[in-house]
């Protein structure tokens, strides 16, 4: 699988089938006990406050395949039935009530069953078929929150999948296309799905644990600390990109994606050996390097990041369907003539500080901060984010509904030029997602040729030290 822009996703042309259900989405009278998460509710608020506006929705995530074969319509209606019923988050759906957001259960015998959308002659009217019909169906305001659906052709066919953000998240998308692939595997072979229950807790479990450990925090606690810090020198507010974008103070633009390679996988082994012979880790090892981009384009002499975490170890969610993410700050030193190995220990210490912050629910964090004083209206807009996946350590990594997957979002609006790092068994890459500005495409580039440079710098002076030893 590749994260990418949906552009770059080439599907065949063929027959549209859309997996629909059954009967309308049932009235809202009956609210379920679990409510929204934090970051559900608030995204459900913005989706429903766009819609009203008539904007297009874009708060999605897609993923999608191709596999070989006749497509069995039967086999894979029954594969999409076994997945929903995993997993208890996708048979809920939200609604807005005067800024409440409710949750809302649909009853079990809901089901999605095939219809015939009609055809598409050429790959770009599929990808603008499926764009559509995403951000009409893959919202969390009506049941399902998600879509699936498939292009049928003779001896092949293209399988994609589209779920509100509200329901998913990055590790959720990199496994549902394996999964659909197993399942559906299974139904047309006879032969058993894995067996996955044990990673597949619910996420309404998710919700109540937070919802328990929340309470357990305040601005006493020492996992607020680094909060506290980084919030206090950003003026109540997160931390932004470091160049300008080419933006006025609160302004965004829409969202354009940039993809850059930066190791191959031989590069990224030596890369990661380096980490850890410093005592850190790979991710400390980017943020290191990202560190030391900032301190030489910038001039800053602290690198202040937010670092997108998973929340799945609360539970056995490790393959669950849901938005199981945290977000930390990641705050160290970076002083003139410091090498490369200072400040991977510098970013290890912070990254574990991280880690510990990532145990209290992002709503108390930010109800802490502002209750507290201690953070402003800036706490509302985004910050700039640091993610990294590790696409290797997923089951299905190297089957070939995996091998030929794509992954993709809705393309909206930013202020920021948040770095998805991504690492498979081919290579080490980056997605961003910047604003469209000239000056953002300028400084952006600057800034990723920049941390280039300093990845294969690190490989190539260990590279040399290897061959002096050998």
């Amino acid at each position: 699988m590749i994260i990418t822009a949906m552009a770059n996703w080439r599907p065949a042309p063929g027959e549209m089938l859309e997996w629909r259900p059954t009967a309308a989405t049932p009235d809202d009278a009956d609210t379920h006990p679990v409510p929204a998460s934090f970051l559900q509710a608030n995204h459900v608020r913005g989706v429903e406050a766009a819609l009203r506006r008539g904007e297009r929705h874009t708060g999605f995530l897609g993923s999608a395949t191709e596999i070989d074969g006749d497509l069995d319509t039967a086999a894979l209606t029954r594969a999409v039935a076994v997945f929903l019923a995993r997993h208890e988050g996708l048979r809920t759906w939200f609604s807005v009530h005067d800024g409440s957001v409710r949750r809302h259960r649909v009853p079990a015998e809901a089901a999605l069953v095939p219809v015939v959308a009609g055809s598409a002659a050429s790959t770009d009217a599929v990808r603008e078929a499926v764009r559509d019909r995403l951000s009409r169906d893959a919202t969390p305001l009506s049941w399902p929150p998600v879509a699936v659906g498939a292009i049928r052709r003779p001896g092949s066919f293209s399988l994609y999948y589209g779920a509100d953000h509200a329901f998913s998240d990055g590790a959720s998308q990199v496994s549902v296309i394996a999964e659909l692939a197993d399942l559906y595997r299974a139904e047309v072979t006879g032969a058993p799905a894995l067996d996955l229950t044990e990673h597949q807790g619910s996420f309404l479990d998710h919700v109540r644990i937070e919802e328990e450990v929340s309470p357990t925090y305040d601005l006493r606690s020492p996992e607020l600390a680094d909060w506290i810090d980084v919030v206090s020198r950003h003026d109540g507010g997160l931390p932004r990109f470091p160049l300008d974008l080419g933006l006025a103070p609160g302004e965004a633009a829409p969202m354009e994606p940039v993809e850059r390679d930066l190791l191959t996988a031989a590069e990224a082994d030596v890369f990661e050996r380096v980490c850890r012979d410093a005592g850190g880790t790979f991710t400390s090892g980017l943020f290191a390097a990202c560190a030391l981009v900032e301190h030489d384009l910038a001039g800053t002499g602290r690198y202040d990041g937010i670092a997108v975490l998973s929340t799945r170890h609360r539970g056995p969610f490790a393959l669950s369907q849901g938005w199981f993410c945290a977000f930390s700050p990641v705050t160290f030193p970076v002083r003139t003539g410091d090498d490369f190995a200072d400040v991977v220990r510098s970013a290890t210490g912070a990254y574990a500080r991280a880690k510990a912050a990532a145990s209290v629910p992002i709503g108390r964090v930010l109800e802490l901060l502002g209750a507290g004083g201690v953070g402003g209206a800036g706490l509302a807009r985004s910050p700039q984010l640091f993610s990294y996946l590790d696409f290797r350590r997923f089951p299905g990594s190297g089957t070939p509904a995996d091998e030929r997957a794509v992954l993709f979002t809705g393309e909206g609006r930013t202020a920021n030029a948040s770095m998805w790092f991504n690492r498979d068994h081919r290579h080490l890459y980056l997605g961003a997602q910047i604003p469209s500005t000239p000056t953002a495409r300028r400084t952006v580039r600057r800034y990723h040729d920049r941390l280039i440079d300093v990845l294969t710098d690190v490989v190539r002076a260990q590279v040399s030290a290897d061959v002096r030893c050998a």
